[in-house]
C-alpha cells in the first residue's frame, strides 16, 4: 500500500509484528543479555542497535523492500519505520514488558515521536481499557499517520546544493523513539513529561547539526542563492518548534556570508556521545557530491580536533562509513554517497599506503618476528574467515608491530582489522614481505 492512501501504517506495523521474532544473534543483543532483564537492559541494546542498525547512516543496512513504494525517497522512508518497529519490539522483550497488543503499543510510540502526545495519551488510555474500549478508533491509526506523512523529509531537495540533513535527522529520531519505547515498555504507562523533554532534546540535537553543516557548507566559498535557498528549505522540513526554527535560519542567514570559528561552532558540546554524532554526521555530509576538496578535509580534521578526537579515531569512522555505503546500501542510493565514499577510501588508503612506505623496513623487520601475522593477514586479504581466537592473536601482534610503527597502532583499536583488510586488498603486493601473499596454486606448483 502507498503512501497517501489510508491504512499504509496500520499495515506496516501489523506486517512486522507479525513476522517478528527476538534478536537474539546481533552484537547488541548478546551485550544486553550480561544485564538483567528491565530498563537496563533495554537502554544496553538500544545503544549499540541503533548503530549496528545503520540508523546512523540514515539507512538501515538490511531493511525490507516492498512493492508499495513507488520512489526511492519512499522505499527509505518505509524501511526506516520498519526498522523503528522491529526495534520498539525488541526493546519490549529487553525490558521484558508485559505483554500486550503490540501494534497498538508501537502507534503510540509512533504518535509521540510525531509530537501527537495528545494522541498517544487517548491511545494508552484506550489500552488500559482495552475490555470496554476495544478496537482503537480508525481515527487515531488515520491522525498518526497523516503526522508521519508530513514529517517524512524531503530526500530530493537539492542534496548538491544544500544540507543532506536527512541521516542525522533519522539518528535523532531513532535515539528519540529507542528511548521513548524503553521509558514506555519498562513503566507500563505513558511518561508525558519525560517524553516532552526527548522531543526538545532531539530538536536541539538537529538544530546544532545544522549549525555545523553550516559552517562545513561555508567553509570553502559563501554559498549562492540556490544553495542558500535549498538549506533553508531543508531547515524548514526539519519541522523544529517554531522559535528553534526561526533562530536556526538566521543563524544560517549570517553564516553564509561570515562562518564562525569551529571553536564558537563547537562551544556548548560537552557529552562523547553527542560529539561523536556530530562527527560523523559531518563526514557525511562531505560525502554527499562525490568529492572532499583539501578545505573540506581540512574542516572536518579541525572539528574531530575541537571535539577531542585522534586523527586515528577519525580514520576509523571514515572507513566504517566507507565501508557500510559500499556494501549494505540495499535501499536505492537517494544521494548517491557510495561514490563519495569510494573517494573517501581512497583518499585514506593513500594517506596510509605513504604511511606504509616509509617504515617499510621496520614494519618487515616486525612481521619476520611475528610469524603468524604474515599468515593471518594473507588469509584475511584473501577473504576466508578468520574465527575469534584468531581475530585476537591477530590483534595481539598488531600491538606489537605497533610499537615499532606508531602510526599503525590504528589498526590495533576496534575496528582496525576491517581497516586493514580494506587496505591490504588495494595495497600492491610489491610493497608487502612476499609472507603476505597468496600462496601459489598447487596445480601450478605441479605442472613442468
Amino acid at each position: 500500500m502507498a503512501l497517501g492512501k489510508p491504512g499504509w501504517l496500520e499495515q506496516i506495523i501489523r506486517g512486522v509484528v507479525g513476522a517478528w521474532t527476538p534478536d537474539v544473534t546481533s552484537r547488541s543483543a548478546l551485550e544486553a543479555l550480561q544485564v538483567p532483564a528491565g530498563q537496563g537492559r533495554a537502554r544496553r541494546y538500544l545503544r549499540g542497535i541503533l548503530r549496528e542498525s545503520g540508523l546512523l547512516f540514515g539507512t538501515p543496512n538490511a531493511p525490507t523492500l516492498g512493492s508499495e513504494a513507488t520512489s526511492a525517497e519512499e522505499q527509505l522512508f518505509l524501511a526506516v519505520l520498519r526498522v523503528f518497529t522491529r526495534i520498539a519490539l525488541d526493546v519490549a522483550a529487553n525490558a521484558d514488558a508485559a505483554p500486550g497488543p503490540r501494534p497498538e503499543q508501537v502507534l503510540l510510540l509512533f504518535a509521540a515521536l510525531s509530537q501527537q502526545l495528545d494522541d498517544a495519551d487517548d491511545i494508552h488510555r484506550r489500552i488500559e481499557r482495552a475490555s470496554r474500549q476495544w478496537p482503537l478508533p480508525q481515527k487515531l491509526w488515520l491522525h498518526v499517520e497523516a503526522a508521519l506523512e508530513s514529517r517524512a523529509l524531503s530526500l530530493a531537495s537539492d542534496p548538491y546544493y544544500g544540507l543532506v540533513l536527512h541521516n542525522g535527522a533519522v539518528f535523532a529520531d531513532a535515539h528519540l523513539f529507542g528511548r521513548v519505547a524503553t521509558a514506555y515498555f519498562s513503566r507500563s504507562h505513558f511518561p508525558r513529561e519525560a517524553v516532552e523533554r526527548q522531543l526538545a532534546f532531539a530538536a536541539a540535537t538537529k538544530a546544532r547539526l545544522v549549525e555545523v553543516l553550516v559552517g562545513l557548507v561555508s567553509a570553502e566559498r559563501k554559498p549562492g542563492f540556490p544553495a542558500r535557498r535549498a538549506i533553508l528549505r531543508q531547515i524548514d522540513d526539519l519541522q523544529l518548534p517554531a522559535a528553534l526554527a526561526e533562530a536556526t535560519q538566521e543563524f544560517a542567514r549570517k553564516t553564509f556570508d561570515k562562518p564562525l570559528p569551529i571553536k564558537r561552532l563547537t562551544a556548548g558540546l560537552r557529552s562523547r556521545e553527542m560529539k561523536r554524532f556530530i562527527v560523523e554526521q559531518t563526514l557525511l555530509a562531505s560525502l554527499v557530491d562525490g568529492r572532499r576538496s583539501p578545505r573540506e578535509v581540512e574542516w572536518t580534521q579541525s572539528l574531530g580536533k575541537h571535539l577531542g578526537f585522534t586523527p586515528e579515531q577519525l580514520q576509523v569512522m571514515e572507513l566504517e562509513m566507507a565501508e557500510f555505503y559500499k556494501r549494505h546500501r540495499n535501499v536505492v542510493d537517494v544521494f548517491s554517497l557510495q561514490g563519495g565514499a569510494e573517494v573517501m577510501g581512497e583518499e585514506w588508503v593513500d594517506e596510509m599506503s605513504t604511511t606504509m612506505k616509509k617504515n617499510y623496513r621496520a614494519l618487515l623487520k616486525e612481521i619476520r618476528q611475528t610469524g603468524e601475522l604474515s599468515k593471518l593477514l594473507a588469509r584475511a586479504a584473501r577473504g576466508q574467515k578468520l574465527d575469534s581466537d584468531e581475530k585476537a592473536a591477530l590483534r595481539a601482534q598488531l600491538i606489537e608491530v605497533a610499537k615499532a610503527v606508531p602510526a599503525l597502532a590504528i589498526f590495533a583499536a576496534p575496528g582496525g582489522l576491517l581497516l586493514l583488510l580494506a587496505l591490504a586488498k588495494v595495497l600492491p603486493f610489491d610493497l608487502l614481505p612476499s609472507s603476505f601473499r597468496d600462496e601459489p596454486d598447487e596445480r601450478l606448483r605441479r605442472d613442468p
